[in-house]
């Protein structure tokens, strides 16, 4: 993995939990539902949300480590152009 990556995945510090207050209860919201869909859906059908769900995570991740990375990217090309006055788009 490339030190971005390490850095996003938390291996060079400890993960941080959002202090955004939607947080909190969008995943209070996500644990209800699933109980729901649990408690109403046979077993079969309540594994593939389960693997549906998991499969979405992994697709989240795998955006969210990419954005993290290109925003890095970015700043670092705009502090290029800052110091040296090149033009580094494109």
């Amino acid at each position: 993995m490339s030190i971005l990556e390490d850095l996003y995945y938390g291996k060079w510090s400890e993960r941080i939990k959002p202090k955004n207050p939607e947080f909190e209860l969008t995943h209070q919201k996500i644990s209800a539902s699933m109980e729901t869909l649990k408690a109403r859906l046979p077993e079969q059908d309540y594994k593939l949300i389960e693997e549906l769900s998991d499969l979405n995570d992994v697709l989240i991740s795998i955006l969210s480590a990419s954005d993290y990375i290109s925003g890095y990217k970015t700043g670092v090309l705009m502090m290029l152009e800052i110091f040296d006055g090149k033009n580094y788009r494109n």
